[in-house]
């Protein structure tokens, strides 16, 4: 007897990533936690499943969602990416209230605005995040002293933080007090902490694109779907 598509078996994190939960990393996180149950019973890393399995996060039905939803949102500062609800800070997924449940893909520091991406689709986030695919996220960013050139060859060299040195990278004056920078990885706080490395200090920071997609003039909290050839030219390049 042939097996239907709801009888298929995946890996645990992958599924959790189809249904739109999260992506695969933060699926582990959960399974490691314990917060995933398969049939009533605590689920295991690396079990494999189907959606003849009752699964469930945080006692939450869990199933696969048909419509694949590409989301450009405008994160405000104060908001946290995150999905988690048990803290007292407001994330991003109740900030924007969609009707799909979406997650962000990768993260934009508290204190940071700008473009992030939301989406349903756990194999583009994984893809996207993916250091080694050196995809493109680019930033304005204000500090507290003059922008010379030193400054811009350090950060265009790559500057030890984090027990490494970060990746050879574009940055250009914008403005007195403001650059913008392109950088292919995704370090904690990266900017930030470059710039400490450099001397200055930062005090202010957008994202104004990721990839192909272009925050463009929304505003903090506002969001758009991404759809016909911007969606298009995004999936081609993963």
């Amino acid at each position: 007897m042939s097996v239907t598509k709801a009888q298929e078996s995946m890996r645990l994190n992958k599924y959790l990533s189809a249904c739109g939960i999260c992506s695969r990393r933060e699926a582990d996180r959960l399974i490691e936690q314990g917060r995933v149950t398969v049939d009533g019973n605590i689920a295991d890393m690396g079990m494999k499943v189907s959606e003849m399995n009752d699964v469930r996060v945080d006692g939450r039905l869990v199933r696969k969602q048909d419509d694949e939803v590409i989301l450009a949102v405008c994160k405000p500062m104060g908001i946290v990416c995150t999905t988690a609800r048990h803290t007292n800070e407001e994330n991003i997924v109740d900030m924007l209230d969609y009707p799909v449940r979406v997650f962000p893909v990768g993260r934009l520091d508290k204190m940071s605005e700008g473009l992030i991406l939301m989406t349903n689709m756990g194999s583009i986030s994984d893809k996207i995040l993916r250091g080694s695919n050196r995809h493109e996220k680019e930033y304005q960013v204000y500090i507290s002293s003059p922008v010379n050139e030193e400054l811009l060859i350090k950060l265009r060299s790559g500057v030890p933080i984090l027990d490494t040195v970060t990746r050879p990278c574009r940055a250009w004056k914008t403005g007195e007090k403001s650059f913008n920078i392109v950088l292919t990885q995704g370090l904690n706080r990266q900017i930030r902490r470059m710039c400490e490395a450099c001397g200055v200090k930062v005090t202010h920071l957008r994202r104004i694109r990721v990839m192909n997609i272009m925050l463009g003039g929304m505003k903090p909290g506002e969001y758009r779907l991404v759809e016909g050839e911007e969606k298009r030219k995004l999936l081609s390049m993963l």
